[in-house]
């Protein structure tokens, strides 16, 4: 099955948000949270993300500068939940919560898994906390995105696709469930 973002609150007109913005209340955020998921023979795949909106702006390259980390998404940083292990690309993860990083090139994006937990943003990011980096083509799209949004592919022969896009770019991280 597909699954398809939950949004929570908020409006689709967002501005970048500060720190300062963390402490308004979950439904008058610029950005609303919002939720993907993926369950497969046991195993569970949940992302919570900030969910901001292009709304004519130019957003890697310009928004976000290329080779930075972003918090993939907007508020707090990004967090994936995985209740069994999986790959992800080549590379296995075991069962965890994490922060999901990001960092935008060009032609490509690096997923950060990160160990810290409870962050606002990219603000307090430590690489010394960081469990993988895998880096994934780029794909560009012709008609740009609005709402910056995660979502996994319906489960087929044990694999999954989380696919991320925003604006005019689109970046797909194969996934696959073991024991099935």
């Amino acid at each position: 099955m597909i699954i398809v973002p939950l949004t929570l609150g908020g409006c689709n007109n967002s501005e970048p948000e500060t720190a300062e913005d963390h402490t308004d209340e979950i439904g008058n955020r610029k950005s609303p949270i919002a939720i993907a998921s993926v369950k497969s023979n046991g195993t569970y795949i949940k992302v919570v993300y900030g969910q901001p909106y292009r709304r004519g702006r130019v957003i890697f390259g310009d928004l976000l500068p290329w080779g930075e980390v972003w918090r993939t998404g907007a508020n707090e940083a990004t967090e994936i939940t995985i209740t069994e292990s999986v790959l992800m690309g080549a590379q296995a993860i075991p069962a965890g919560t994490y922060s999901l990083f990001t960092v935008p090139e060009p032609d490509s994006m690096t997923i950060i898994l990160n160990h810290e937990l409870g962050l606002w943003g990219a603000q307090n990011y430590n690489t010394q906390r960081d469990y993988k980096r895998i880096k994934f083509p780029v794909k560009n799209l012709d008609t740009p995105v609005e709402a910056f949004t995660i979502e996994f592919t319906e489960p087929q022969e044990s694999m999954s696709t989380m696919r991320l896009r925003w604006g005019l770019v689109q970046v797909d991280v194969p996934i696959r469930f073991y024991g099935e």
